[in-house]
């Protein structure tokens, strides 16, 4: 059950974060490996409500469901090439900074892969997605039962 619903409480501010947000769409960075990144992060999270929406996000951008499966083992699975799994590195990363301090080498693999602009535009996602992993696993936002399968 939902603790508070913060959007009740601060609409203005939210409805700006959702805007944000909505500006990804405008990255030149591939939409489907966003999704698979944000899904990423709010596996690690243990967000259900994101992991739920990161995941439809994938699967309508194409993604297919033995990727979305094995995402979770992503670095031992054959279904990811080098950029997918620098950028799955460097958001698992990201995510979890007060253990790995965004190591170089995570760091220096993206590069060999992205641009800088990819890159920001990554870090970005990555950062976005940990703030909703924050607010709605904090906040116990459900994911609604009539979305599941």
């Amino acid at each position: 059950m939902t603790r508070i619903d913060y959007f009740k409480h601060q609409p203005e501010l939210i409805t700006q974060l959702r805007a944000i947000t909505q500006g990804q769409e405008d990255f030149h960075l591939d939409g489907k490996l966003r999704a698979l990144v944000e899904l990423r992060v709010s596996q690690i999270n243990g967000c259900a409500y994101c992991t739920d929406l990161h995941s439809r996000e994938a699967r309508a951008r194409g993604e297919g469901q033995s990727r979305l499966d094995s995402l979770p083992v992503w670095r031992e699975s054959p279904f990811f090439d080098d950029r997918e799994k620098a950028a799955l590195a460097w958001a698992e990363s990201l995510t979890l900074i007060a253990d790995t301090h965004a190591g170089d080498a995570e760091y220096l693999a993206l590069l060999k892969h992205f641009s800088e602009d990819d890159v920001v535009e990554l870090s970005l996602s990555v950062a976005l997605a940990n703030f909703w992993n924050r607010m709605a696993g904090g906040f116990r936002k459900a994911p609604a039962k009539s979305d599941q399968v």
